[in-house]
Formats: C-alpha cells, sequence, structure tokens
C-alpha cells in the first residue's frame, strides 16, 4: 500500500497535479483561452489587445513594473505546465499574452496600434527571425517565454515604425 501511494504522489509531482499544478495550469492556459481546439495561439495573443481596452490609462505607466512579474510568473507557469503537457504545448498561451503586452508597451492604445500590434506580433511569432528561434531550445518555461519576448520587441519596434510613418490615423 505504501509504495502505491509513493508512486501515485510521485507521478502527481512530475505531471504538475495538486493545487499548485492545477493554478499553473490555468495561468499557462490563459485562463482556458489555450484549450479552444484549434488556433490556441492566435487566440492568446488576442488576450493581449482585449486587456489593454478594459484598463485604465492610467495602468500603463506602470508597465515597467507589471511586464517583468507578467515574465517570470509566464516562465513559472509554462514551465510546470511543459511537465504536464510535454514541450511548449499549444495550450499555453501565456507567452503570447505577455509577447502582445510587449508589442503595445509604452505605445498609445487605440484601434489601430491594437490591429498593428497584433499583425505584428503574430508574423514574428510564427516566422521566429533570429534569436528567437534560438531562444526556444532554452530548458522549461525560459525557451516557452523567451521567444515570444523577442517576436513581442520586434513587433514593438514595428508598430514604433507604424506610429512614425503613419502620424494622421492616431
Amino acid at each position: 500500500m505504501y509504495s502505491i501511494k509513493k508512486s501515485v504522489t510521485a507521478q502527481k509531482a512530475t505531471t504538475g497535479d495538486g493545487f499548485r499544478g492545477f493554478l499553473a495550469r490555468v495561468i499557462a492556459s490563459g485562463l482556458y483561452v489555450g484549450y479552444l481546439p484549434a488556433a490556441q495561439g492566435t487566440a492568446g495573443s488576442l488576450w493581449g489587445p482585449f486587456v489593454c481596452v478594459l484598463l485604465p490609462e492610467s495602468f500603463f505607466p506602470s508597465v515597467w513594473f507589471f511586464l517583468p512579474i507578467l515574465f517570470f510568473i509566464g516562465v513559472w507557469s509554462s514551465g510546470l505546465a511543459e511537465k504536464y503537457w510535454g514541450h511548449d504545448p499549444g495550450r499555453v498561451v501565456i507567452d503570447e499574452v505577455f509577447g502582445m503586452f510587449v508589442a503595445l508597451a509604452w505605445a498609445p492604445i487605440n484601434w489601430y496600434t491594437l490591429g498593428a500590434g497584433f499583425i505584428f506580433f503574430r508574423a514574428f511569432d510564427i516566422l521566429k527571425p533570429p534569436p528567437a528561434r534560438w531562444s526556444e531550445r532554452l530548458p522549461g518555461g525560459w525557451g516557452v517565454m523567451m521567444d515570444d519576448l523577442i517576436a513581442g520587441v520586434y513587433a514593438n519596434l514595428m508598430v514604433r515604425l507604424f506610429i512614425y510613418f503613419c502620424p494622421g490615423i492616431l
């Protein structure tokens, strides 16, 4: 009896069961958005603009504080979720949510920048230009989050160019 109970406990620890594992999977899946049957990455990427529309403008100056916290929460939750679902699974969308926040960081929030940020981020997330592709090789949640951080930085630069070259639409 003891060896069976010990074996089940060891299995739960490696698959992320328990409250900690449950919480990690809820966060990593973007509050269950990652459970959609298709296009989980796109749906996860839409969380960023959706949340930006809901947040008050007074929140955006504190993005310096918020982004690192979201990044490390994403590393933790996606690392545990990988133990349950396998390497960089489609259900993990916290990286897309974070990447979209990076793509839109310090940009004026309106429908044009939200749309441009979404399109640029999805393009860079799919194409994974260097060093994004290489960063996927990092262990655990670090690889899951880093490629989207890099895609978000590229997208943010493109959003800034969009704002610079199209000032009349803002």
